[in-house]
This record gives structure tokens, sequence and C-alpha cells, in this order.
């Protein structure tokens, strides 16, 4: 894998509406800009890519955590996404993010029963990619229905992949509709 740009971005809510939370939001995007090896060509078999996944996972994932500065177990949403260079085609993203890349995000905070919610597409510099959020042990838990906003300047370029994983350590600010809250998650089948 080559890389060319690690990327780390911290966004800290502290008041909403205003209101001031009795404990901020943070949300963490560690984002990695690398070559795509397949860019300008077709590629039968993505292995290649897939196995950039599971090392983008253990990379990514620990660097999202400790930019919020919190143990694994403290991780409560997570969301993945890639934003795939012009060269390139939707199946590298998917690549990346699907088959092999969850282990070792899930390993970095200690555990994960729910599915990684992700986003993919192709874009051109700058472009910026909404990366959603769901609360990482059941899914139905609305709180921590959300998305992070990423992008990193000059990239992509047209032969490249940019990677991001997003943690939280809270759901949305002041969420009030409802549902199942995560104290009253079951946290045994990734739903409820």
């Amino acid at each position: 894998m080559e890389i060319r740009k690690l990327v780390t971005i911290v966004e800290e809510t502290k008041t909403e509406m205003g209101k001031t939370l009795p404990k901020p939001t943070r949300k963490a995007a560690a984002v990695a800009v690398i070559k795509n090896p397949f860019a300008g060509k077709y590629q039968e078999d993505l292995q290649e890519l897939i196995d950039i996944g599971e090392e983008l996972g253990g990379l990514l994932a620990p660097r999202a955590r400790d930019a919020l500065g919190i143990k694994p177990e403290e991780a409560e949403s997570y969301g993945k996404g890639a934003i795939v260079g012009v060269d390139g085609e939707i199946e590298h993203a998917a690549a990346i993010l699907h088959p092999k890349l969850g282990k070792p995000f899930r390993e970095a905070l200690s555990g994960g029963k729910s599915l990684i919610p992700s986003a993919n597409k192709m874009g051109t510099a700058g472009t910026t990619i909404d990366v959603p959020l769901g609360y990482k042990d059941a899914a139905f838990v609305r709180s921590h229905f959300d998305a992070m906003a990423v992008s990193v300047q000059g990239a992509p370029r047209p032969d490249e992949v940019v990677v991001a994983l997003v943690v939280t350590d809270s759901g949305r600010p002041l969420p009030r509709i409802g549902g199942l809250r995560k104290e009253e998650a079951k946290k045994e089948d990734g739903l409820r």
C-alpha cells in the first residue's frame, strides 16, 4: 500500500441551539489517501484492495479512537467511507471497505456487533463524503444516527482513494426523537 497522506480531524460540539451540552459530543475521522493500484484499468481480482482494507482498518481505527483520547470500550459510534478518484471505480472502494476492514476496526473499539455504516463515491480533489454513523453495538439506537463530513484538500487525485474511518464518544447533541436508548440496548444481535 502506498500512502500519500494521513489526516486526522476532530469535531467537538459544545453547544447546540444556544444550549450548553452536559458533555461535548465528539467525532474523529482518521483518513488515508492511498494510491489506487488498479486506476485506469479493469482488474477482475481485487484481493490486493481487500488486503489494503484490512491494513487500513488496523491503522486508522486506533488513530481515530486515540484522537478522542478514549479507551476502546468508550467508543460509541462508528462509520466508514471512501472516495475513489476518477480513474478508478466504485468497486475499488467496496473492496477496501467491506470484506476485511471491519474486523480490525471493531478490535480497536473493543467490539461492535452492529453493521458498520458506510458510503462510497467517486470524486475529484477536495470532494466531501458524509460518513454515516451508527451505534456500534445496536443499530436501532436512534440517538446515534448521524454523519461526519470528511474531505482532504488535494485528494483524491485521479489515481487515488481517500479512505475515512470515523469514531465517536457519544450520539448526536440533544437527541430527543425517542426510540431505543443506548442504556436499554441488549447488544446481542447488533440490532437491539
